[in-house]
């Protein structure tokens, strides 16, 4: 009866260590490829602001942003490399949907961002850079949500997006200009 036991335990034990949750899903995978770009966009519009004439607090929130989202970038890149992943994800937007799709601001908004007058670059920037958080909200809630990814690093960099991007668009709505 002791032996059987024993087979009994050994085989349960073989059974839980196989039917552990996998590190990431596709879920996960997609997120990451899809908020790359989402970062770098978000990069492209706060570089914008450097030459411009905006206000201090302005100014300082812009970098953060840049600093924050290049560290993301990093640690992403650095996550689907270890998953044996691309950093880059399918460019067709049908494959997107099951996620929200595409949380890109427009190219037309930011080309109109980057020639506007330096009158109207403040109202400009705080309107597409609002747009630009708040699509990546959008983004994170996906991870996060029902059917998105395991990946206790991936989720928690949603979270973190979400915090921190919502906190940003309030202060962005506060801004006067």
């Amino acid at each position: 009866m002791r032996v059987l036991l024993a087979v009994v335990a050994l085989l349960l034990a073989g059974c839980s260590a196989t039917a552990a949750p996998p590190a990431y899903n596709a879920a996960d995978v997609m997120f990451l490829q899809m908020l790359i770009p989402q970062n770098q966009q978000g990069i492209e519009i706060v570089r914008l602001a450097k030459d411009r004439p905006l206000p201090a607090d302005l100014k300082v929130l812009a970098a953060a942003i840049e600093s924050t989202q290049r560290t993301e970038i990093d640690d992403m890149k650095s996550w689907l490399r270890a998953w044996g992943q691309p950093e880059t994800m399918d460019t067709n937007p049908q494959a997107h949907a099951g996620h929200g799709g595409l949380k890109m601001t427009s190219p037309d908004l930011v080309g109109a961002l980057r020639t506007a007058p330096d009158a109207e670059f403040s109202r400009k920037f705080l309107d597409v850079l609002t747009g630009q958080q708040q699509g990546a909200v959008e983004l994170a809630q996906t991870e996060n949500g029902t059917g998105g990814g395991v990946n206790a690093q991936a989720r928690d960099l949603a979270r973190r997006v979400i915090e921190s991007r919502t906190a940003e668009v309030e202060q962005l709505l506060n801004f006067k200009v």
